[in-house]
């Protein structure tokens, strides 16, 4: 759920979403969201979407020498239409990878995650059309990026 603040900017009211500072001021976090320190690295690879099943797919390897455990974390960006620019958490899952094993990771996306309130109808709602997806480690690492159709 985005909950929007009405700020002043030169005479003029413009929305800026809570919890999306930093990317609305262009500015990098010390820490971004999902960030984890960890004693391995990983690889992410072969993002794939599913428009039917609203799922994302891909592959997570542990490239380092120790056995470790990763949340892999999908974005989201709506469509032109919402006027919303900035990326969302719409799913994650928790895998756990011994050295030089690559598993493949399925997330179905949250359908709520991705909906905005439509202030005309007083109701949430999911609008039809691209959805730019990404996945990796953190908010500010996602190396895959694919797009999901919703109809």
């Amino acid at each position: 759920m985005i909950v929007r603040k009405r700020i002043q900017v030169h005479g003029a009211l413009r929305r800026r979403p809570e919890g999306r500072w930093y990317d609305s001021e262009h500015k990098e976090p010390l820490f971004p969201f999902g960030f984890g320190l960890s004693y391995t690295t990983y690889a992410y690879s072969n993002l794939k979407t599913d428009n039917t099943e609203r799922t994302v797919s891909f592959a997570v390897k542990n490239t380092g020498k120790r056995a470790g455990t990763e949340i892999a974390q999908v974005y989201a960006t709506l469509p032109e239409a919402a006027g919303e620019p900035f990326k969302r958490l719409v799913g994650w899952q928790r895998i756990e990878l011994a050295p030089g094993e690559s598993k493949t990771v399925t997330v179905a996306v949250d359908p709520r995650a991705m909906s905005i309130f439509d202030e005309l109808n007083n109701a949430w709602s999911l609008l039809p059309g691209a959805y730019k997806i990404f996945a990796g480690p953190s908010s500010s690492e996602t190396p895959l990026n694919a797009t999901l159709q919703i109809q």
